[in-house]
């Protein structure tokens, strides 16, 4: 009892030192990864570093700037009214992948494919279009239209070699898979609130005119007003405007020009013309330039993570790429060791049937012999037909064309292997190898971007809230004129009505108006109250609400990457004890193979004892084959999560996004094939 009341007491004693203790002592909390700093400068201890931007922006520099396009130039005024044609896609081959096929066959190596994927890969082609779309995003918002979007999810049509990424997306719940953008619900599409609030005025000028006839007779319904036809000729001009403070100017011309045959018209024909400029400016909702000028900066951002994305997806493909040709070399390797393994039956059953026929062994061990090369053989066969398959997946990762019959048909032998050389992640430690996946990772890029979206949208939302109230000025003028109707009758008098004096042309209307002596001028204020502003509430409560998924969709990915980094870093330690065990296990096997064919040479053997060594040796290979293929592809693997894979390629992001590799990548690591070793002497020293 005595020791459970003083640690009853010592615990009193630190909660209550804890409660009161001083500023100078902080306590030690848990740092939330998406939390902003409190340390002092130059201490960030715990905190998750800022995420290195994709760089350069604009990755790809297209023969036409889709955030311009055309505008109005001297002697073509229709320009802005044309279409742009966006070049075809091209389905060729690169010339590159002919000058590796040399007698029919294909020589490849892992740079020669990362190079000719880099090229003619679908997938990079697709995800480099949207680099493009991007741009008409911002073309849009610098009209002042809303976002289209883009589509920033991996495209994943590439067969064959399929690697570990994190690929649940950032919209709304995490639904999608790209960062942003609407996901798919349960019942169809779900809508986020990205983009909401008041719709800016559009930013382009729009002239608009009307120019119209009209001939109307109108049926006399009184001796007062008989009979007539007017024939009318209208022709107006409307220009309007928007600015980014919330300001809307209209301006309107209006000209009518009425002939009659009534005697009650002063004037005939009869000249009207008017003149007005309106202002309305935004007071609450829809004020600033911040608020107007917000779909800009959203392009701006989409496309900072478009460009992000597309690293992403370059990243991805490239590892893709090397799993598939691992996938080739293991193929090809095994080919090889089934070919092995046929050659030492049939050469052992050859020389059964020599003995049987000298009558020095039993019939029974020839059809033991046989049967292993009957099964030899349908493995040769599946080996065969393994590797075709692989060498199929491996030219439509690295081509575009497989019509042409000389790439059809060449085989593909892979050149190079992996060595097992130590990569400079084996050996950092966990939190350093932690910390440069979180400053590499596009995916952290994207979403800290996505977030930035998230507050304008918030805010956005917010000045939603707010009633409609809108100042607005105007001031205008009008004039009338027109030839004095000699026919016109004085309804007081009864006599013509011939002396009025005013302009009978145009030009002296047109001259009137501007003279302004008649002008007609005012100001006034619209204010629109919605009453509950129920869907005002749920956008902004929303909007918040999208938001704060995003902020624990960081904190999970911040999670999910630490956990995929370690378990990278301890696979690729396991595959390299993997890799050296089954080396030792394929050299005894050799060893035990050679001393039991010495043995069965001398007679101190049997057919099954040398059969079952051979199947040994067989199944040593095939697990070699199987760790050095799992080895090179979790050392691509972990490059993909740390993202360093360009960096340590030493990839051009730009020629990547231009299509075209002027640069070659250096795959470090690599080593040529090698026969596999003779079995060494017993007495030799492992």
């Amino acid at each position: 009892m005595r020791l459970n009341d003083l640690k009853s007491a010592a615990s009193v004693a630190l909660l209550l030192m804890s409660a009161t203790a001083p500023q100078g002592f902080a306590q030690q909390t848990q740092v939330s990864p998406t939390a902003p700093s409190t340390a002092a400068p130059g201490d960030n201890a715990g905190l998750p570093p800022e995420p290195k931007a994709t760089e350069p922006l604009y990755l790809r520099d297209t023969a036409k700037d889709y955030t311009h396009l055309k505008g109005y130039k001297f002697l073509n005024l229709i320009a802005p009214y044309t279409s742009t044609q966006v070049p075809l896609p091209t389905i060729q081959n690169t010339p590159r992948l002919a000058t590796l096929l040399r007698d029919g066959t294909i020589y490849l190596g892992l740079t020669d494919a990362i190079t000719l994927a880099l090229e003619n890969n679908y997938d990079i082609a697709i995800a480099r279009i949207n680099l493009d779309i991007a741009d008409t995003d911002i073309l849009r918002a610098r009209a002042g239209s809303s976002l289209r979007g883009v589509s920033t999810g991996l495209v994943e049509n590439t067969l064959g070699g399929t690697t570990t990424t994190i690929t649940s997306g950032g919209g709304p719940g995490g639904t999608s898979t790209s960062s942003g953008g609407s996901g798919t619900g349960t019942s169809g599409l779900v809508l986020s609130t990205n983009g909401g609030g008041p719709a800016p005025y559009n930013f382009d000028p729009q002239l608009t005119s009307t120019v119209e006839f009209e001939r109307a007779t109108t049926q006399s319904s009184s001796s007062v007003s008989p009979t007539a036809t007017v024939n009318t000729v209208t022709a107006n001009v409307a220009y309007q405007q928007g600015f980014s403070s919330g300001t809307l100017l209209n301006v309107g011309f209006n000209n009518t020009r009425a002939a009659t045959t009534s005697v009650l018209a002063t004037y005939t024909p009869s000249i009207t013309t008017t003149l007005r400029a309106t202002a309305t400016q935004h007071l609450l909702q829809g004020f600033g330039t911040g608020l107007n000028r917000r779909f800009i900066v959203e392009a701006i951002n989409d496309r900072r993570i478009t460009d992000s994305s597309f690293r992403q997806q370059v990243i991805y493909t490239v590892t893709q790429v090397e799993s598939i040709y691992w996938s080739l070399v293991s193929a090809y390797e095994d080919e090889q060791a089934k070919e092995r393994a046929l050659q030492q039956s049939t050469q052992l059953a050859s020389d059964n049937r020599k003995q049987l026929e000298i009558g020095t062994l039993a019939p029974l061990d020839v059809v033991n012999s046989d049967s292993a090369v009957a099964t030899d053989r349908q493995a040769l066969i599946t080996s065969k037909s393994n590797l075709e398959y692989q060498q199929l997946l491996m030219k439509q990762a690295i081509a575009r064309d497989l019509s042409e019959s000389l790439i059809a048909n060449a085989p593909v032998v892979p050149t190079d292997r992996i060595g097992l050389d130590r990569t400079p992640e084996e050996d950092m430690k966990v939190e350093d190898l932690v910390r440069l996946s979180y400053v590499n990772n596009p995916q952290i890029e994207q979403a800290l971007l996505t977030m930035k979206n998230n507050e304008i949208t918030i805010r956005g939302e917010k000045n939603g809230l707010l009633p409609t109230v809108d100042a607005f000025a105007f001031y205008g003028t009008n004039a009338l004129g027109g030839t004095v109707n000699g026919s016109a009758v004085n309804l007081g008098t009864g006599s013509a009505n011939n002396t009025a004096s005013t302009p009978t042309g145009y030009g002296g209307v047109l001259q009137n108006l501007l003279s302004a002596n008649n002008p007609d001028y005012g100001a006034g204020v619209n204010i629109t109250i919605p009453i509950r502003n129920r869907t005002a509430q749920a956008d902004q409560a929303r909007s918040q609400m999208e938001y704060r998924q995003t902020q624990m969709r960081l904190q999970q990915l911040y999670t999910q990457i630490r956990i995929q980094v370690i378990n990278a870093q301890y696979a690729l330690t396991n595959d390299r004890a993997n890799v050296e065990a089954a080396q030792a296990a394929r050299d005894y096997g050799a060893q035990s193979l050679d001393a039991e064919q010495k043995k069965y040479k001398l007679g101190a053997s049997t057919t099954a004892n040398v059969l079952q060594q051979e199947r040994n040796l067989a199944t040593a290979e095939n697990t070699l084959i199987s760790a050095t293929a799992a080895y090179a592809k979790d050392r691509s693997a972990l490059s993909q999560i740390v993202s360093n894979t360009l960096d340590r390629y030493g990839i051009s992001l730009v020629d990547a996004a231009a299509g075209t590799m002027t640069q070659m990548p250096f795959v470090p690591g690599l080593t040529a094939p090698k026969p596999p070793a003779p079995p060494k002497p017993l007495s030799a020293t492992p």
